[in-house]
């Protein structure tokens, strides 16, 4: 349903700010190598083109610029293993929750960490496979739910248990929804492309050790699955922003816990899609108006 391969949007050599379609070179699918893009004009939901004009990559930012993006809605426990480490029966139903927009953010930017989330140990990774809705989906078979994605991207729902669990209010909101506690990209990789997202390896490196080593195939529920569920009585919008969840190998799920902390470097990756480099970064509160 798309014309580009590969969606980037980035900061460009000349100063601009574009979408493109990345080029790689033979062999190569990690996206965060690009250091070349045709520039696409026009909409990303309707029609567009890929022009030959070809401008330099100087910075990949968040794949779809905020006024772009509608909603984010996100799944937990929705991989086998997770659910086991988490001590959790596995749902009969999606697990829904949702982040803020504002939780957006590009796949080398740092994770900020603002006062409140400094309190208290247990900031927490999670790697995600992102799937981007491209058109308007409301009671979607399952059979024909893959139809409606635009593509998929890496994500890392970055998530505070003390916060999610004990200071929410029974919400998982606050604990997941601080400000650019959702980095993605490093671009969107259409859907004519990856045919069936649920063959996909996905894992995690905290300060180059590997944490998070599974795949797509564990879900519970899958990409297609999850989108039929979703719409049934609710319409899905261009823009709409799916977390399919995590596999195991949390940080909270490990003997003694392992928690992010000040300086730690995250990579997510997910196959055929790249890899997302974040800093976590203790940032000061920012003064009051």
């Amino acid at each position: 349903m798309s014309t580009f391969s590969r969606l980037i949007r980035f900061l460009a050599k000349d100063g601009r700010v574009y979408y493109g379609d990345a080029i790689l070179a033979s062999g190569i699918t990690n996206i965060a190598k690009a250091s070349q893009a045709r520039v696409i004009r026009g909409d990303l939901f309707g029609k567009h083109d890929v022009t030959d004009q070809i401008a330099e990559v100087l910075l990949l930012l968040a794949p779809l610029a905020r006024e772009d993006v509608k909603t984010i809605r996100c799944l937990g426990l929705n991989y086998e293993q997770h659910a086991k480490e988490s001590r959790m029966p596995l749902p009969k139903y999606p697990v829904l929750f949702h982040k803020p927009v504002t939780a957006l953010t590009g796949p080398f930017d740092n994770i900020p960490v603002a006062a409140p989330a400094q309190q208290v140990e247990g900031l927490d990774y999670e790697c995600e496979l992102v799937a981007i809705i491209g058109k308007e989906a409301r009671d979607v078979p399952e059979s024909k739910a893959l139809d409606y994605v635009l593509g998929y991207a890496v994500g890392n729902d970055v998530s505070h248990r003390e916060w999610q669990l004990k200071r929410g209010g029974g919400q998982w909101a606050l604990g997941k929804g601080f400000d650019g506690w959702a980095p993605f990209g490093p671009g969107i990789v259409s859907s004519t492309l990856i045919k069936d997202p649920q063959r996909l390896k996905i894992g995690t490196k905290l300060n180059g050790q590997t944490v998070q080593d599974s795949s797509t195939r564990d879900m519970i529920f899958g990409v297609a699955k999850t989108i039929a569920f979703l719409s049934q009585g609710t319409t899905l919008l261009p823009g709409d922003i799916l977390f399919t969840g995590t596999p195991q190998g949390v940080g909270a799920g490990r003997s003694p816990p392992l928690w992010l902390n000040n300086g730690d470097v995250v990579e997510v990756s997910l196959e055929g899609i790249g890899t997302c480099t974040n800093k976590v970064e203790y940032v000061q509160s920012m003064p009051k108006l």
